[in-house]
């Protein structure tokens, strides 16, 4: 899952971040904007020719927060990070607004599954791919990283494997330029190794627990994209990246690219000054002020990403019980909570109804538990929680759920909703709202939290995070933050992930899917509505739907 620094906190492949997302419609005042471009086939980043653009300039964006690490591969690392990794680092595979892959030619000449018992994919490295203090890029790059991913040494603090627990063996090609990978079980999504938010890192990263733990807390040293670090100023809190020299491919447009921490309240005032030049906009009124703000324009563009709720089902916990938590998901009206939030931001609001797939991605169908608050008053009656006033009862202990967030009126917001929903049933919310920085170090990953929301950014490559958040294995949780799964689920996973036809994969997703809506393992909402404010004269950058960018050609009109 991947992230923008649009203003909105998303996620690295299902990496996890606190977001901002679309707010509650206040009038009905028309905030149309023309039509939006529909995920899986178009996108709206106002494309141009580079020869329209000028030559130089600065692209000012806005963070939440530092990174916790550079590394996006580290289970430390937070969603925003992959924006600042992107112009930076190489990464095998680019899309297209439909999804459709090619081969990024920058890194990598060809890309082959060669064989398939056993399963063989042979990387070909560009002969002038360096890294930015000029060594070159080697096929013992790939080998180390697939080494650290691999799981066998715990010491390696994974966010997640990419499938390389997959792997027998890397292996030299013809020349220290060619990589072979050969599995030991088939990895349905061995295109995403090191594409998507799989970027490829130097074997100074990787090649002990030491380095890939540590020695991207900072900053970054080595980089190999058209862009690479110039500074981090943590008095000012901004990051600067600037054209890397050893670039050896197309010249970016731009000279530097600017990244601000900037708290969620200051970054539309920010856009407004002229201060940064584009946000993920947050909630109808932003989009009028943005509309109504000399110089911008909206680009719009569904995302692959997707607001939801993650329950704690921990033991001891509050909601340890499947049926508990599968009541309390019938009791929330998601309906209810698109509309009040997108209402205005898309033209059709309606909730997410799969936690694989997002709507206009192929292999999307609506799995979700229907909207039955009288449903799940029965069942928790039937479980032995009943009423004693307004709060629900058992064994002594109240039906009361800490519910927390980052702290965003939008967050807040979504949050009373379901505390009004709860409430109807017995149950009592408790909002609590957090900073952005340290959000998933010191909160989420040590679960202390009974529900807790975020956003999951994905990218075409939706198979491998099946294992990194819904398998369970309590010695390795990796993004199974609330600590629930069963071993039937982790039993399909294997299987999704070892099937090779594309169909077959999705259709075994999608029976994943339903087993997660059984247990109450999360609750998706809200698909990202991708609309963006950006300077109109801003090109080839917006709502990119599915596609990457290409950082080279994003620029200022002449």
């Amino acid at each position: 899952m991947g992230i923008r620094s649009l203003g909105t906190r998303l996620a690295v492949p299902l990496i996890a971040a606190a977001v901002v997302l679309a707010g509650c419609a206040g009038d009905d005042t028309d905030t149309s904007t023309g039509a939006a471009a529909q995920l899986g086939t178009t996108n709206d980043i106002n494309p141009r020719d580079v020869s329209e653009l000028r030559d130089g300039g600065n692209l000012r964006l806005a963070l939440s927060s530092l990174p916790e690490t550079w590394n996006v591969l580290h289970t430390d690392a937070d969603g925003e990070v992959g924006s600042l990794l992107r112009p930076q680092m190489p990464r095998a595979f680019r899309t297209d607004a439909a999804g459709n892959l090619s081969v990024d030619t920058n890194y990598f000449t060809s890309i082959e599954l060669t064989d398939t018992e056993p399963q063989r994919v042979t990387y070909t490295i560009n002969p002038d791919a360096v890294w930015s203090d000029g060594t070159p890029i080697t096929w013992e790059d790939l080998r180390s990283q697939a080494q650290a991913l691999n799981g066998s040494n715990p010491a390696y603090l994974i966010r997640m494997n990419f499938g390389f627990d997959r792997v027998e063996k890397v292996e030299r090609g013809v020349d220290d330029r060619q990589a072979v990978i050969t599995f030991k079980e088939h990895w349905a999504d061995w295109k995403g190794q090191f594409a998507g938010e799989g970027f490829l890192f130097p074997k100074t990263v990787t090649e002990t627990p030491e380095a890939f733990n540590e020695s991207l807390r900072d900053g970054i040293t080595l980089t190999a994209g058209p862009f690479t670090l110039q500074s981090v100023d943590r008095a000012l809190q901004r990051i600067v990246l600037a054209r890397n020299p050893k670039w050896w491919g197309d010249t970016p447009k731009l000279d530097t690219m600017t990244f601000s921490v900037l708290a969620d309240d200051a970054m539309l005032p920010a856009l407004q000054n002229n201060e940064i030049d584009a946000i993920g906009l947050a909630t109808r009124d932003d989009m009028k002020i943005a509309q109504n703000t000399p110089g911008v324009a909206i680009r719009r563009a569904p995302g692959a990403s997707w607001s939801h709720v993650t329950f704690n089902g921990a033991p001891g916990s509050i909601l340890e019980d499947a049926r508990v938590r599968v009541a309390i998901s019938k009791a929330i009206d998601r309906q209810g909570i698109a509309t009040a939030l997108q209402n205005g931001l898309v033209e059709n609001p309606t909730p997410l109804g799969n936690h694989v797939y997002v709507q206009g991605q192929v292999g999307y169908q609506d799995n979700s538990l229907p909207f039955d608050p009288d449903a799940a008053a029965r069942e928790l009656d039937e479980l032995g929680w009943t009423l004693n006033g307004d709060v629900r009862e058992k064994d002594g202990r109240k039906l009361v759920i800490r519910d927390v967030m980052y702290n965003s009126d939008t967050w807040v917001q979504m949050a009373q909703i379901m505390q009004q929903n709860l409430a109807r049933i017995g149950v009592q919310l408790l909002i609590e709202t957090k900073p952005g920085q340290g959000l998933f170090t010191d909160v989420i990953r040590p679960g202390n939290f009974d529900m807790a929301h975020w956003v999951w950014s994905s990218d075409v490559f939706a198979l491998k995070n099946l294992p990194q958040v819904y398998r369970y294995d309590p010695d390795d949780l990796q993004g199974n933050y609330g600590r629930i799964g069963s071993q039937e689920i982790n039993d399909l996973i294997d299987r999704a992930l070892a099937e090779l036809d594309p169909q077959q994969a999705i259709d075994l997703a999608n029976e994943i899917d339903r087993k997660l809506w059984e247990i109450g393992f999360s609750l998706p909402l809200t698909q990202s509505a991708g609309n963006v404010a950006v300077r109109a004269d801003l090109a080839n950058y917006g709502a990119t739907g599915l596609a990457s960018y290409d950082y080279t050609k994003i620029g200022f009109l002449k």
